[in-house]
């Protein structure tokens, strides 16, 4: 049968002690908890494709101007209700976060650096103008949620249970103007991996992900419909996805919605170089990014997989990797993200050519990178606070 309760967290909120005139911060003490009447069954892991799957219940709350945040509600997953003049609709005012949560070998339910989502989740709505959100609140829902949709999180290594945090403007009315009104919500969806193989990339100078003083380093929706068409035509020429140039000079940016790094051997010998392009307001300052670049600057890394690695970030072009494949430095070429984790690509498609990475892309510090941080994700490792329980 249906339960409703409501919980108490360890957070008391900045609203208990604020003016009670004042609008309602988010209080995950207040939370409300409405189970499904009938759980869905279980999909074999094989069947599962990435967002295509959703857990038994979600969390919803509303911002208003006047009163404030709702209590949030744990609700069955379902449909929501929204005025056609909603400023989400027409404007795009609309900011995500993805994260994952792991199950470990001791049974218990991990994030991965939940607290690099919340602050990027906290500033992509400061830039968008919507109602002021507390990333720490935010996170303590979350938890909420996976603990009780902990049955969704697959058991074998690779697999994870996928968490969407969601906050969308409400505002009725179709002035062009910041909302005042604002939705909330969390989805939990079960996936196994993103790619199943090496990827490739078609190099696209005339469309750009991103520009100077634009949104490129938020996560906002605005960012990802334009990139459609020209993904729809990389598939026709036979590519998985895009690399983002950017400027007369080709500067490589991103790869489809996913950082990129490439390694190159350097020419004193002292190992390789791990590059990537640096965080100018055009590139997503992706968790698994950073992750990467601390894991490559830290010499016990190094000391593990016996290589020395240089990170770098930096402004390099297409001409760049052009060279460093023809001179035989090229060695692996990196697609970084939360769904994807750390996947090779196996060739890059520019100007009528294809720049083939050595070993079909997939390459020693790339599969380092991808088991490190995933023995960190499941729980058998533990590294500087990164694996955070949901308890």
């Amino acid at each position: 049968m249906g339960n409703r309760t409501s919980i108490v967290s360890g957070r008391t909120a900045d609203s208990a002690s604020a003016d009670p005139a004042s609008p309602a911060a988010l209080d995950a003490s207040k939370l409300n908890i409405t189970l499904a009447k009938k759980l869905k069954p279980l999909q074999p892991i094989e069947t599962l494709r990435f967002g295509q799957t959703f857990a038994d219940h979600m969390i919803i709350a509303t911002y208003d101007p006047e009163i404030g945040w709702s209590a949030p509600e744990v609700k069955p997953y379902g449909p929501i209700t929204l005025d056609p003049q909603c400023s989400c609709f027409q404007y795009g005012g609309n900011v995500f976060e993805g994260m994952k949560a792991y199950l470990g070998p001791d049974g218990k339910a991990r994030l991965f650096r939940p607290d690099m989502n919340m602050r990027r989740m906290e500033k992509s709505c400061a830039r968008l103008a919507l109602p002021p959100i507390d990333g720490d609140v935010i996170l303590e829902l979350i938890k909420r949620l996976v603990n009780i949709e902990m049955r969704w999180i697959p058991k074998e290594s690779g697999y994870s249970l996928y968490i969407r945090p969601t906050v969308i403007a409400t505002r009725p009315g179709l002035g062009v103007t910041a909302s005042d009104h604002a939705m909330l919500y969390i989805l939990a969806s079960p996936t196994g991996p993103y790619f199943t193989k090496p990827v490739s990339l078609l190099a696209v100078s005339e469309n750009v992900r991103a520009w100077p003083g634009g949104t490129g380093g938020h996560k906002v929706a605005g960012n990802y419909s334009p990139s459609f068409l020209p993904q729809r035509t990389a598939a026709e020429k036979g590519y998985d996805q895009i690399l983002w140039l950017f400027g007369d000079d080709r500067r490589v940016t991103e790869a489809g919605a996913m950082n990129f790094f490439v390694v190159v051997k350097r020419d004193d010998d002292d190992g390789v170089d791990l590059i990537t392009a640096p965080l100018d307001g055009t590139i997503l300052p992706g968790v698994t990014r950073a992750s990467c670049l601390a894991l490559a600057s830290d010499p016990e890394f190094h000391e593990e997989i016996s290589v020395r690695i240089h990170p770098q970030e930096m402004i390099y072009t297409m001409h760049d990797i052009a060279k460093w494949s023809s001179e035989g430095k090229l060695l692996e070429a990196l697609i970084v993200g939360t769904a994807v984790i750390v996947g090779p690509c196996n060739r890059i498609g520019y100007e009528g050519k294809d720049i083939v990475i050595p070993g079909a892309g997939t390459g020693p510090v790339g599969t380092a990178l991808r088991k490190k941080i995933l023995d960190i994700q499941e729980g058998r490792t533990e590294w500087k606070g990164w694996g955070v329980v949901c308890s």
